[in-house]
């Protein structure tokens, strides 16, 4: 029998290199008036660029003893309050959340040379929003929320297959409401900041940052 041939060898990380030359400056006279209107031009440029989920964030979390935790999360809405996500309220990050009510938001918007790193408070938003976001949801997806105990250790598939059996039977054809676990995530920006890649890695970094009851524009060093 011939031998297996030789794994290739792994790429070196230390010799992975791109020079970001894709947008011009951001410069403080080019920002929007506030930090939603600056977050909608980008988010629908980046939908506009083909990007493949435009609203997949890295939600930052930590426990009660500052130990923190990161996962992808879908965006499901934003506005001047801030930017909300859904969850299982046990969940990790929905316990994390419960106890240290603070997290960071990025949107890594790789092939636009571009970030959005959000940070503030965290808090439920109301049960309404939470229905009616909810009842928008495919019918499998709000089964979903249902069949898994989110973050649990399971002892196989099996346990999961058979949370879902377990819900079908259930709710039959009927509606199936919003679980009493599940809701909203709301965090509500103390900043905002806009990342743009340049070349030589002097990046440009504008930022609004809440200073009382008002915003202002900060640039940060690359």
């Amino acid at each position: 029998m011939p031998p297996e041939p030789p794994s290739p060898e792994p790429p070196s990380p230390a010799g992975m290199r791109r020079d970001y030359t894709e947008h011009g400056p951001l410069l403080e006279g080019s920002l929007a008036a506030d930090w939603p209107a600056q977050f909608a031009i980008w988010f629908a440029e980046a939908t506009a660029a083909g990007l493949p989920e435009p609203n997949a964030m890295i939600v930052s979390t930590a426990d009660a003893d500052g130990r923190p935790s990161a996962r992808t999360v879908l965006l499901k809405g934003y506005d001047a309050t801030g930017f909300v996500f859904f969850t299982n309220y046990a969940s990790r990050k929905g316990s994390e959340a419960a106890q240290n009510p603070y997290a960071s938001l990025v949107f890594p918007w790789f092939s636009i040379q571009r970030q959005v790193i959000v940070a503030g408070a965290v808090e439920r938003v109301s049960r309404a929003e939470t229905e009616e976001y909810f009842a928008s949801r495919p019918r499998g997806s709000q089964l979903g929320a249902w069949a898994s105990p989110q973050s649990r250790v399971l002892p196989g598939r099996d346990a999961v297959d058979a949370g879902l059996a377990e819900a079908v039977a259930r709710f039959g054809d009927g509606p199936v409401p919003a679980p009493p676990h599940w809701g909203g995530l709301r965090v509500v920006p103390a900043t905002v900041e806009f990342w743009q890649g340049r070349t030589n890695r002097l990046h440009d970094r504008l930022r609004y940052r809440l200073n009382g009851d008002s915003w202002v524009v900060e640039r940060l060093a690359p």
